[in-house]
């Protein structure tokens, strides 16, 4: 197909910025421990420009990620989309939430072994985009029979994330509060607001601006939401989700429990897109 060779033409030719993709080594002592501290650890450049455009064209033209996203609404009735998979494949999603960059990160993180929870591509569109309410992963992975807070989540900026259209927000350390009690808020389950008041008062709060390629690991306690998105300009972002082996759930739910994870090494991506130009749209 002619949009094939276009792409390849196109992907050839981008020009890396100065910096280059993370390699899959291991944290710091000092790394881990500001995780520890914070609940979260961001990670500039996790992956490169050319890993990124890769990403974007096929999401993009992905009709099987458009038609299986689905709407939640915030507590204006402002709607966001998310489209999500509980098993990674082979396909280019799974390139990058079995990355050894991502999961050995994980790893280290939650002391053992990890495996897929589940993943998700959020679609904050322009100028309609709406906001996702302060919440805890845990304060419904809870209900799925995960019987520790032993769960991580990589969020992987596909766009540029800004203010302005609708950044990850996080309340820095407010992890250590342990599981907030939550209730429906819109479409949406998020925390006691009470609550949540007090910890604003309490814990910094850090927007999470970004670019394509960078991204940050969460502890599933952190509190965090995003605004909504009335710029111009889209917001997507892959969450990769990942729960410790050793937290098998104890109930059959809406996620897997434990299922042994296949990691890929760090030329997955880039490998991928060279055996599967025809599935890239231009």
């Amino acid at each position: 197909m002619a949009y094939a060779t276009e792409f390849a033409t196109e992907l050839n030719s981008i020009v890396t910025p100065g910096r280059q993709a993370m390699s899959s080594g291991p944290l710091s002592d000092a790394e881990i421990a500001q995780f520890d501290s914070d609940g979260y650890l961001f990670l500039p450049g996790l992956f490169d420009a050319e890993e990124m455009e890769i990403l974007l064209r096929y999401a993009k033209g992905d009709d099987a990620l458009a038609a299986g996203a689905y709407g939640r609404k915030d507590a204006t009735g402002t709607e966001t989309k998310l489209a999500l998979w509980n098993h990674p494949g082979d396909d280019l999603y799974g390139m990058f939430s079995r990355s050894r960059r991502i999961v050995d990160r994980c790893e280290q993180l939650l002391r053992g072994e990890v495996y897929h929870w589940h993943s998700k591509m959020m679609l904050k569109e322009p100028r309609v985009g709406g906001a996702w309410e302060w919440h805890q992963d845990y304060g419904y992975w809870y209900n799925n029979g995960c019987l520790y807070p032993l769960l991580v989540s990589c969020l992987i900026s596909v766009d540029r994330a800004t203010r302005q259209n609708g950044c990850l927000q996080v309340l820095k350390g407010s992890h250590h509060l342990g599981r907030v009690n939550h209730a429906t808020t819109g479409d949406q389950t998020g925390a006691e607001m009470d609550r949540v008041d007090q910890a604003i008062k309490r814990h910094e709060l850090v927007y999470v601006e970004s670019q394509p390629g960078d991204a940050i690991i969460f502890h599933c306690n952190l509190l965090h939401r995003s605004d909504q998105n009335r710029s111009p300009d889209p917001r997507w972002s892959l969450i990769c989700c990942y729960n410790a082996a050793r937290n098998d759930p104890y109930v059959e739910s809406r996620h897997p429990r434990y299922t042994p994870l296949k990691k890929v090494p760090d030329s997955a991506v880039k490998a991928w897109a060279a055996d599967h130009m025809r599935d890239i749209k231009a």
